[in-house]
């Protein structure tokens, strides 16, 4: 991806509302042919971006191209772009056919070349039964088919998608995830996703643009904002995640950090530390072992097992540290666990290599 062309690029953009920052100093670059995501919480800005590079919204400040070309202010129709709303958008009169061949006629297309074209989305989202239906006699999932196929129909240079499975069910939500991923690598699209959904985020993308009050928080592979967050609201909102604080102790690889309760904690961090400074430590559950006796580790910890909680493929177990603080540890369910129970004294032991010092901003007052 990182050779590829360069299809939209938003530089510092802004909106402001009277005294109200919806975005702020937001820049990205889009791949041809990369699934990128905007993620955050509701107020967070992502929608306002996807409709500044939509054109449904001016920016009061910054710069949207697209393939090259400056467009900031061009009209949504001169972008040469596909939207797909939560809602379908399906004219409820016409058929699946005329659906998706509606953008095709209002380009003018000969009657023989748009046949072609919508036979073959139909055949790509496998619906090519229900041609003649209407909206109303098809099913959640197959609408949201439709709406992709009609709009990628034209061959837009970029589609953007703005909560689309926000309307379907759970069960169908796992599974219109992996269709629209399906869709991407058969069709080469690409997309300018939105979701508040973390897990439809990390199945999807090839990157994710994490979004916070207004402004770009971090920009990355799933995995990089997994494992390498940038701050601690990354930390908490992308997965679970245990945040513990502590102070840093000495510079080093590993980094040397004092933890709560007397707790000596290495880990790693992302640079710009001083000793004495106030940090998160961030270390994921599926990341913490129980340690048996004469077992060791990077870090250990020694807690009341207050609970073990059974969730199907998985078991989550937490664990009391004696500053009141509990460690949540999650491992797959390989069977009944009876090594353990609540009440127990346990040891809890893991890597320097997953355990992340963030600085901590807040306890520094800024």
């Amino acid at each position: 991806m990182a050779g590829a062309k360069v299809k939209l690029s938003v530089r510092n953009a802004a909106k402001i509302y009277g005294s109200v920052t919806a975005l702020a100093d937001a820049t990205l670059d889009l791949r041809e042919g990369e699934f990128l995501t905007l993620l955050g919480p509701s107020g967070s800005g992502k929608t306002t971006l996807l409709m500044i590079v939509a054109g449904l919204i001016q920016p009061s400040s910054g710069e949207v191209w697209i393939d090259g070309k400056i467009a900031t202010y061009a009209p949504p129709h001169k972008r040469d772009i596909g939207i797909v709303f939560q809602n379908y958008a399906l004219f409820p009169h016409l058929t699946v056919y005329e659906n998706i061949a509606f953008p095709l006629r209002m380009r003018r297309m000969p009657e023989a070349r748009i046949a072609q074209e919508v036979a073959r989305v139909l055949d790509v989202v496998q619906l090519a039964h229900t041609a003649e239906r209407f909206p109303r006699e098809l099913s959640g999932g197959q609408q949201q088919r439709i709406a992709l196929a009609r709009c990628t129909v034209y061959h837009p240079s970029i589609i953007l998608m703005d909560e689309p499975l926000g309307a379907l069910d759970r069960k169908l939500r796992d599974h219109m995830q992996l269709e629209i991923k399906h869709l991407h690598t058969k069709l080469g699209i690409t997309v300018l996703y939105v979701t508040h959904d973390q897990d439809e985020a990390m199945t999807m993308s090839d990157r994710i643009c994490l979004m916070n009050n207004g402004r770009i928080e971090q920009i990355g592979a799933p995995q990089e904002l997994y494992f390498n967050p940038a701050s601690i609201f990354a930390a908490d909102f992308l997965g679970e995640s245990n945040l513990l604080p502590g102070t840093v102790a000495a510079i080093g690889d590993p980094l040397r950090v004092d933890g709560p309760g007397g707790l000596k904690i290495r880990a790693r961090s992302r640079g710009g530390l001083r000793p004495d400074e106030p940090v998160k430590l961030m270390v994921r559950p599926e990341s913490l072992r129980l340690l048996g006796p004469g077992e060791d580790a990077d870090n250990v910890a020694e807690g009341v097992l207050r609970e073990v909680v059974f969730v199907g493929g998985v078991q989550r177990y937490y664990v009391a540290l004696a500053d009141g603080l509990t460690l949540a540890m999650k491992r797959l369910t390989l069977g009944a666990d009876t090594a353990v129970g609540p009440g127990q004294t346990v040891r809890v032991g893991w890597s320097a290599a997953h355990t992340v010092a963030l600085p901590d901003t807040r306890e520094r007052g800024s």
